[in-house]
């Protein structure tokens, strides 16, 4: 009995050990407002690829660009707009030919679900009743500058802009208004949405470029083939079930 038991515990050690030899693990930096959708992705694509293994950094794309500047060991780049992956394709950070947009969002204006009702519009921002303006930092935090855009097109990033609280990324920013810690911000509509009723819509921003998602394979992949996998399944079925059921549309 006791010699059956140690065969098996060797068995299972030595296919252990072969599974960690074969295994092959794919980084994704992928930006903050994706978080929800590509966790839910990954045991579909693993499944798709016995033996793979997906890792996950999220962060604002700006950050993530610099992590990648500075040598990260990532496979693929997720970004919430388009300005910073030409950033990284010009400084050949990324491969230009892997390049491909996967998906798109919405700006919205959004409130604490409880207090804050005299926000209804921009115009309601100049508001004294209005205290602090949750934004991403715009040179970092792809929200921040769409908001920038909004706002200087409707004549008011000045005005607002002694009113402005910094986030890291745009999670931050929902965490902010979702607290009451902040009277207004801007997010995604797919992270107005995940807040549930913490938070309200007061409006979908006009004025700033398209929000569209592109994705691309990191230079220095050692990766490369099974990275160009993970972006072809953005496109599948399965993994556009998913993206749509977080609210993010087609590109």
């Amino acid at each position: 009995m006791i010699r059956s038991l140690r065969v098996l515990c060797l068995t299972a050690f030595i296919a252990a050990l072969s599974f960690a030899a074969t295994a092959q693990q794919l980084t994704v930096s992928a930006a903050a407002s994706l978080t929800n959708a590509f966790n839910d992705l990954a045991p579909k694509f693993e499944a798709m690829k016995p033996g793979v293994k997906l890792r996950f950094n999220y962060a604002a794309s700006g950050v993530l660009l610099q992590q990648v500047q500075q040598g990260a060991p990532v496979d693929v780049f997720a970004s919430a707009d388009q300005a910073t992956v030409a950033r990284g394709i010009e400084q050949k950070v990324f491969d230009a030919d892997t390049r491909r947009d996967f998906a798109r969002n919405t700006v919205v204006l959004i409130a604490p679900a409880e207090g804050a009702s005299f926000v209804t519009s921009l115009q309601a921002l100049e508001a004294p009743s209005v205290k602090r303006i949750a934004i991403g930092k715009t040179a970092t935090v792809p929200v921040g500058r769409y908001t920038q855009e909004v706002l200087e097109a409707a004549g008011l990033w000045s005005v607002l802009a002694p009113k402005f609280v910094q986030a890291d990324t745009v999670r931050q920013v929902l965490d902010y208004v979702s607290r009451g810690e902040a009277d207004a911000g801007f997010v995604y509509r797919t992270d107005a949405a995940i807040a549930g009723d913490k938070v309200r819509i007061v409006l979908t921003a006009q004025g700033h470029t398209p929000v569209t998602y592109p994705i691309v394979v990191v230079s220095d992949s050692r990766q490369k083939a099974l990275a160009r996998d993970f972006i072809a399944f953005l496109a599948t079925p399965p993994a556009v079930e998913v993206l749509a059921r977080y609210g993010f549309g087609a590109p």
